[in-house]
């Protein structure tokens, strides 16, 4: 595919587009908010800020510690923040948005103006584009700016590699115009180097950087008191067709004296996983309703943002979602961070390296399906001294493999001496 015709399909998708915006917006209002920011209206600067694009809410929280070194390093300058969903938005506001040297934006969709347009308002020294994020027009006018790009954090699975090799030339141009690229991991690197990656460095994953927020220790902390004595089994971030399966597996398994705490991937679903919770009939309460857990509630749903360190701090043994149906599964590293022992599925491509190097160290267990996860979770309920080793390992092993933002940072300043 040629750059010519990717854009004209770009073109001829724009309809269709902006109805799937109007359409996500019935449920997340967010969606048609800042609109003209998908179209380049980025904040005006004067002051070549830096440019760090983080897509939505994983990736923003990887970028946390590497965006606070960067506002450590180069004091005088701002950092424009871009997204791509409301979620992730959000997040950067939750984290940054007292910051008043952090700006934030949308950002454009591949239609080159719309990019010049971006390029001309926002004026960046250089830009970070964290993980898996690589936009062939994007990527075509930054270099004709003269802007340098940094793919940092990058990881690429092999379902994901395959997809961009069957782009041919499109593909390998884009991946060949960023200036550097920190890979979190030797499979990573080599299948960017198999895309025309040029230089590009094995850096490790900052997810493992991540802080974790005193605040929302405490608060987790504060959830367990409403626990009175059960045990709390926590789904967390889990994805459409999956808590149908959970939810059936814990009502055939479960006992009274397990608590399951529900929290969604996606804001705009909660309310549609609510009314899956009833038609099981099973007791129901949510975390936007209450600010206690009676007795007799099975299910606690966490209809709420930014609060995932708070859900792992309160359970007992945690479920991650996104790894139960093809998904690719989701960052375990937050929860391995608080010390809460980690179940997940056979699909975990998207972070494959983190999960198998968790279930080596004896921080997380691989379970085939939904209900041998939930069966598993209960032998863990009865096994207190496994559940504290498995604890202890996760703790151990996210400091271990610390260290990826220092490096990072240490590339960036390489590819940016005269900043």
């Amino acid at each position: 595919m040629t750059r010519a015709f990717y854009t004209l399909l770009w073109w001829l998708a724009m309809p269709l587009v902006l109805l799937r915006l109007t359409w996500r917006a019935r449920r997340q209002p967010d969606y048609l908010r800042h609109v003209a920011e998908r179209f380049g209206q980025a904040p005006c600067s004067t002051e070549r800020p830096i440019w760090l694009h983080a897509v939505s809410v994983g990736e923003t929280r990887a970028a946390q510690p590497l965006i606070m070194a960067l506002l450590d390093r180069y004091p005088d300058h701002e950092l424009l923040l871009t997204h791509m969903t409301p979620t992730g938005r959000t997040t950067g506001a939750e984290l940054f948005g007292k910051h008043p040297r952090v700006k934030q934006s949308y950002l454009p969709y591949e239609l080159p103006w719309a990019l010049r347009r971006f390029l001309r308002r926002a004026k960046p020294q250089f830009g970070i584009v964290m993980e898996t994020e690589i936009w062939p027009n994007l990527l075509a006018d930054t270099e004709a700016a003269e802007v340098p790009m940094m793919l940092a954090n990058a990881r690429l699975s092999a379902r994901s590699a395959q997809g961009y090799l069957r782009l041919g030339r499109l593909a390998h141009e884009a991946v060949g115009r960023f200036d550097l690229i920190g890979a979190q991991g030797d499979a990573d690197a080599q299948r960017l180097k198999n895309l025309s990656a040029k230089k590009i460095v094995v850096t490790g994953n900052m997810k493992y950087d991540v802080r974790i927020s005193t605040e929302m220790l405490a608060r987790g902390a504060m959830f367990r008191t409403y626990c009175k004595h059960r045990y709390v089994l926590l789904a967390a971030i889990t994805r459409d067709g999956e808590e149908e399966l959970l939810l059936d597996a814990f009502a055939q398994h479960a006992s009274a004296e397990i608590l399951l705490v529900l929290v969604p991937r996606h804001p705009q679903r909660f309310d549609d996983v609510a009314q899956l919770i009833e038609r099981r009939n099973l007791t129901l309460a949510r975390r936007s309703q209450t600010t206690d857990i009676p007795d007799s509630t099975q299910v606690w749903l966490g209809d709420s943002m930014g609060e995932m360190v708070a859900y792992y701090r309160m359970a007992d043994v945690a479920i991650i979602g996104g790894s139960w149906l093809p998904l690719g599964g989701h960052n375990l590293i937050e929860a391995c961070a608080v010390g809460v022992p980690v179940i997940v599925g056979p699909h975990t491509f998207n972070f494959a390296e983190a999960a198998d190097n968790a279930i080596d160290a004896g921080a997380a267990l691989r379970c085939t399906d939904p209900s041998s996860a939930i069966i598993k979770a209960i032998e863990l309920f009865g096994d207190q001294g496994t559940r504290q080793k498995m604890a202890q390992a996760g703790i151990k092993f996210t400091a271990e493999h610390g260290g990826a933002t220092e490096r990072t940072l240490g590339l960036i300043t390489e590819m940016n001496t005269g900043y």
